[in-house]
């Protein structure tokens, strides 16, 4: 091994650990969420900033990010979720249940 190797594996290394110490993805997702949740500035800026908002949320949030399109594409006309009030009677019974009861 070079010393030049040796060099790059520590810069990697401490590059990774200091990543996660400053965790840059979390914060950037938790800048993204607060300028989307209080409509002012990133609004009034410009579509630059508007874009650099978009784009950090889609990086940070992707499945927040693709429910809200797939929201916006049905209109939000999805289903509500139907709860059955018989649902003690119908349930399957789970093997610890049968365990106890013989």
């Amino acid at each position: 091994m070079h010393l030049t190797d040796i060099l790059v594996i520590v810069s990697a290394l401490t590059a990774g650990c200091l990543a996660g110490r400053l965790q840059p993805w979390r914060r950037l997702g938790g800048w993204a969420v607060d300028q989307i949740r209080h409509t002012g500035p990133w609004v009034r800026n410009g579509r630059g900033r508007q874009a650099a908002v978009a784009l950090a949320q889609v990086l940070t949030a992707p499945r927040t990010s693709w429910r809200i399109v797939r929201t916006l594409i049905t209109g939000g006309r999805e289903p509500a979720p139907v709860r059955d009030p018989e649902w003690i009677a119908n349930r399957t019974r789970s093997t610890t249940d049968q365990e106890g009861t013989t």
